[in-house]
């Protein structure tokens, strides 16, 4: 097996002295001593020309989907870039705000806001609400009646459009619990109340038909059944959601957001469509900006069966594996450019035998106890969807610019762990 694919690592990495895995001009096993393991290292370059491809292509309806990836840092850098944010709860609002967000660059998502979270967003005057159900539309027009301003609204509709994508990522089917479903005509009726209630200012309709999705007509064909919907309406703004797939084995291919977009504008312009499209990439934004690095704490070969690699992570560090089945590379950073003949599974420390990092990996044949083992294309839903189950410290995140690295979220110390205890 040959050295790691280049086209999964960070746009800034490169064959360091020693043959080391090198990212915006550092070392990743310097890093390592510096910061310990398990660690998120993202290139900040990468992730900033990612958002500048998001604004370029959609313009002021570029939205950051902040679930794939939420801290400080990440919030400022994609306001910095110009892209909105999108919030799915009033956490992530605030998190975003504390980062210098304002909340009129906020699009507010989720299936079951609670009152607080509605509350929240009218009083802040949030730039969209994305309004999911029936109950919403009765808890806003309640809200606003009491005082507070009509908010700006999409609606969330679901399109009826098979994502070809894992089930439990596919959002757009008419079995979903996200939005109103067209089919059945629930879509058209919701529109119809926006519009006769003083309640709503209403902008537009939003969709979204899945995650981790690869074909670009896929969005195309969700971009015309929406868009047949809302014609009749003259709503001027559309969005179409995120769900952009990205490549995380070797052999997959994926669209680049330019590529993404230019699929979505020739639909739009076959369509005659004269509402400003509106989009919101996560995964496809911070994914490949990142690699986790681990150390090496075990080996056990089992003759004829299989060789376990254990590292000081898993599932508390990226569920995927454990949650969707999801595939990763591994390679060692010490030698990135090594064939990697052994065939290996990677596992973490947690008392699971499904804690599963790397199902089907290869590393270098002198593998030892002690080396630093990456998986790389961890950037989104790793962080963001970690826990500390077996009370595991969640890992710090560093980003690498230009030589420099910056340490965005700290590890978590034993102390973190029963702070919010009560004896």
């Amino acid at each position: 097996m040959s050295a790691v694919p280049r086209d999964l690592l960070p746009d800034h990495a490169s064959l360091g002295e020693g043959g080391h895995l090198t990212i915006a001009g550092c070392d990743t096993i310097d890093l390592v001593r510096e910061f310990g393991t398990p660690l998120f290292v993202y290139d900040e370059e990468h992730l900033r020309e990612r958002c500048r491809q998001a604004v370029a292509a959609f313009g002021d309806g570029a939205v950051y989907a902040s679930k794939a990836f939420l801290c400080l840092a990440m919030a400022r850098l994609a306001h910095e870039e110009g892209m909105r944010i999108d919030v799915a709860t009033g956490g992530e609002a605030f998190v975003a705000m504390s980062a210098g967000v304002p909340p009129e660059r906020l699009v507010v998502h989720g299936n079951n806001k609670s009152e607080w979270e509605l509350e929240q967003a009218l009083d802040l005057g949030v730039g969209r609400l994305v309004i999911d159900g029936f109950d919403e539309l009765d808890r806003v027009e309640r809200l606003v009646g009491e005082g507070r301003p009509a908010p700006a609204v999409f609606l969330r509709v679901a399109p009826g459009v098979d994502a070809h994508t894992h089930e439990y990522v596919a959002t757009g089917q008419d079995d979903s619990k996200f939005g109103f479903t067209v089919a059945n005509g629930d879509a058209a009726r919701a529109v119809d109340r926006a519009l006769q209630s003083p309640a709503f200012d209403l902008r537009g309709v939003h969709s979204h038909i899945g995650s981790q999705v690869f074909r670009a007509e896929s969005f195309a064909e969700a971009l015309e059944v929406v868009a047949g919907f809302a014609a009749p309406f003259g709503l001027p703004e559309l969005s179409v959601g995120g769900g952009l797939g990205v490549a995380y084995v070797e052999g997959e291919t994926a669209p680049t957001i330019g590529e993404w977009a230019a699929t979505l504008r020739r639909s739009a312009d076959s369509l005659g469509l004269d509402a400003r499209l509106w989009a919101e990439p996560g995964r496809a934004i911070v994914a490949s900006a990142a690699v986790t690095l681990y150390t090496v704490g075990a080996i056990k070969v089992i003759p004829g069966t299989r060789t376990y690699v254990a590292v000081d992570g898993g599932m508390s560090d990226n569920p995927r594996p454990v949650i969707y089945g999801s595939g990763y590379e591994t390679f060692l950073p010490r030698s990135i450019a090594a064939d990697r003949p052994l065939a290996v599974r990677v596992v973490g420390k947690h008392c699971e035998s499904g804690d599963v990092l790397v199902r089907d990996g290869r590393v270098p044949a002198d593998l030892a106890v002690g080396d630093v083992l990456a998986t790389p294309v961890t950037g989104a839903y790793g962080h963001s969807m970690g826990s500390n189950y077996n009370k595991m410290m969640r890992p710090a995140v560093v980003f690498v610019r230009n030589g420099d690295a910056r340490l965005v979220v700290r590890r978590e110390s034993l102390d973190d762990l029963v702070r919010n205890d009560l004896i």
